[in-house]
């Protein structure tokens, strides 16, 4: 997989400001540096087209119409001058002045030769067939403009001729060359200054962005920990200060559903809360008028008898739920508190086995002399639940085994049943919630595991829950060795 790289708004900003400059300073920059040295190369082309014209023209009349080489040399030492041509040759078909020394141009010391290796064969054709052409060469790292023109006869009353004679001069191009220089060094100058002012730039207005940017994500985050009343002052009125208003307004509303929620579930619980504490006394008299009703079965009519334990049975069923219902409205109200002690965990964990008779049915695995400071009656409600859940649910062989450490201890409650399902076990631990609807009521309520859960968390501990590799389910309770008093109300 390709990692993506992740860049955050002010890298963005900034890149993109800078791009943007250097591409613009570039293109501009760029335009006027070749608009700058066509002008430069055109007007040192034209002076020196120029300078030959009027030198070739001051040669006329020729003494002979077939010139020899003295006359050669003097059309050639008659072109070159002190500010555009420095270098000339003539040329009559294959007779020529003399040239320059191997090696071609040489800048400094005045010579009037040109060698012919520096002029093309496509710049020789163009001035024989009557045209003054040009062509550019770099020598020696130094640039030269080398020019044909030809030698042209003009007399009243005829047509111009073409003499025959060739004339090709050279001009360096050195001073030309740095002035170009110069604009390319200008230009980086100009385009680094752009850029740093463009990153000011970005700074500032990035600055400007992010701030209220900042703000809604840390009123975000606020609302996200319960801050309901998290409001962003709202500022100008482009597309921010809507952003801010929109939020605003959503964080009013959410205010006003989580205060109706809240509300609401206060009523609920209260509600809860009062009917399980009302239900107490008129179940006490029901409880023990089906004890009375459990002893006398044997001795009632068939169907009498059966509807005496069913009555007797509910009635165990109902006084569970409502001391269910009571343990987690305390935890609700913020009210259970723990009674903590100095125990043997080992101990703890075979008498509530003991108590309940499973000592036989399960398999321990407990180290000794690992002690905590716990809250015995708690945790023992916690294991109850979990051995007994792993005993109907479940297949044997189930087992419990203890593990510490010198910071917390863990119980494993294990099972070698087919385990929980996957769609099960996000919601294991939820209120009121079976993994199976078709499961009877007497079952239980659905609310052993979430007090469990909630003992664990009263310790500052928890209670998870994963699917064995091969097959059953594990309940792991981990809680601190040494878990500290918390406030709390009486029980």
């Amino acid at each position: 997989m390709t990692p993506q790289l992740n860049l955050g708004l002010r890298t963005r900003l900034l890149f993109a400001f800078a791009l943007l400059c250097v591409v613009t300073t570039a293109a501009v920059a760029g335009g006027l540096y070749v608009q700058a040295r066509n002008d430069i190369l055109q007007r040192a082309q034209d002076a020196t087209v120029q300078t030959m014209r009027s030198r070739l023209a001051a040669l006329y009349p020729l003494r002979s119409p077939v010139p020899g080489q003295n006359e050669l040399d003097a059309i050639a030492a008659a072109v070159p001058d002190q500010d555009s041509v420095e270098y000339a040759v003539a040329i009559y078909h294959e007779t020529h002045s003399p040239v320059a020394p191997p090696g071609g141009l040489r800048p400094g010391g005045r010579v009037l030769a040109l060698d012919l290796g520096v002029i093309s064969p496509q710049l020789r054709q163009a001035v024989a067939d009557g045209q003054i052409a040009w062509q550019r060469v770099v020598r020696q790292d130094t640039p030269w403009l080398i020019i044909g023109a030809p030698l042209l006869i003009t007399e009243p009353g005829r047509t111009t001729r073409v003499s025959g004679i060739e004339v090709y001069a050279a001009r360096s191009l050195l001073a030309e060359q740095r002035s170009i220089d110069g604009l390319t060094a200008s230009a980086w100058l100009i385009g680094g200054a752009a850029l740093a002012f463009a990153v000011v730039l970005a700074l500032l207005a990035t600055r400007g962005v992010l701030r209220p940017v900042r703000e809604l994500g840390r009123a975000a985050r606020l609302l996200g920990e319960g801050e309901m009343r998290t409001r962003i002052a709202v500022r100008g009125s482009d597309e921010l200060a809507d952003v801010a208003r929109t939020f605003n307004h959503t964080a009013a509303e959410l205010e006003r559903h989580v205060k109706q929620l809240r509300e609401m579930e206060a009523d609920a619980r209260r509600f809860v809360a009062d009917v399980s504490h009302e239900l107490r006394t008129p179940l006490a008299a029901l409880t023990a008028v089906a004890d009375v009703l459990d002893e006398e079965a044997a001795q009632l009519p068939e169907p009498a008898g059966r509807a005496a334990r069913l009555v007797s049975q509910e009635t165990l069923n109902l006084t569970g739920l409502v001391n269910d219902l009571i343990e987690i409205s305390r935890f609700d109200s913020g009210v259970a508190a723990l009674a903590l002690n100095e125990i043997d965990v080992a101990e703890l964990v075979r008498a509530s086995l003991r108590t309940r008779g499973w000592t036989e049915q399960v398999r321990t695995e407990l180290p000794p002399e690992v002690t905590a400071r716990l809250d015995p009656r708690r945790v023992d409600v916690i294991l109850a639940n979990l051995v007994g859940n792993a005993l109907r649910h479940g297949e044997p062989p189930v087992s419990v085994r203890l593990s510490a450490d010198p910071q917390w201890i863990a119980l494993e409650v294990r099972d070698h049943g087919p385990g929980l399902r996957e769609t099960v076990l996000p919601h294991v631990f939820d209120r009121f919630y079976k993994a199976s609807a078709a499961r009877a009521r007497s079952e239980g309520s659905g609310l052993g595991l979430a007090i469990a859960r909630e003992n664990a968390r009263l310790h500052q501990g928890d209670l998870t829950v994963i699917n064995a590799p091969d097959c059953g389910a594990i309940f792991t309770l981990r809680l601190p060795r040494r878990t500290h008093d918390q406030d709390g109300g009486p029980e």
